[in-house]
Order: C-alpha cells, then sequence, then structure tokens
C-alpha cells in the first residue's frame, strides 16, 4: 500500500493537470472563433499548436464515436466525465 499512494497521487495529478489543458483548449477555440485573438500572431499561434497537439491525440478517437451536432463538439465532455470516474476510483484506492 505504501507504493501504490505515490502511483496514485502522480496519476491523480497527470490527471488533473489535463483537465486544465482541456479547459484552455476549449477557451481557446472559443477565442479564435469568436476573433478575439489574432491567430496571425506568432504566439497565439504557438499556444494553439501546442493545445492542439496535447487534446487532439485523446479527442480525435472519441469524435469518431459522437453523432454529428453541428459546430457542437461533445468529445471534451466526455474525456471530462472519463478523468472525473478514473480520478474517483483512484480517490478509493487511496482510501482502503
Amino acid at each position: 500500500m505504501a507504493l501504490l499512494y505515490p502511483i496514485v497521487t502522480v496519476v491523480d495529478l497527470v490527471l488533473e493537470l489535463y483537465g486544465w489543458v482541456l479547459i484552455a483548449t476549449i477557451v481557446f477555440s472559443w477565442l479564435y472563433s469568436f476573433g478575439v485573438v489574432n491567430p496571425r500572431n506568432p504566439a497565439v499561434s504557438a499556444i494553439g499548436d501546442m493545445l492542439f497537439r496535447l487534446t487532439e491525440p485523446v479527442l480525435r478517437p472519441i469524435r469518431r464515436f459522437l453523432p454529428n451536432l453541428g459546430g457542437l463538439d461533445l468529445s471534451p465532455l466526455v474525456v471530462f466525465l472519463a478523468i472525473f470516474l478514473i480520478r474517483q476510483y483512484l480517490h478509493l484506492l487511496l482510501r482502503l
């Protein structure tokens, strides 16, 4: 059990950080879509590319199974739900 605690803690931290990256990606996509940020700015472009590279490998397979709802992408919601459930299970493991 002593070995399990640090591993579960690190996995929990990584999942929490990935959730925040997902939120940043969603906010960035809204700002980009509404023209709030300048896509020709190199810093904005680099941030968008980094967020895309971090989240797209997880979101793309989920999009294949979800119905097309036009401009509404539900794949981040599915990932948030999965992260929540995994973190709840990890917290349950720590309580044992």
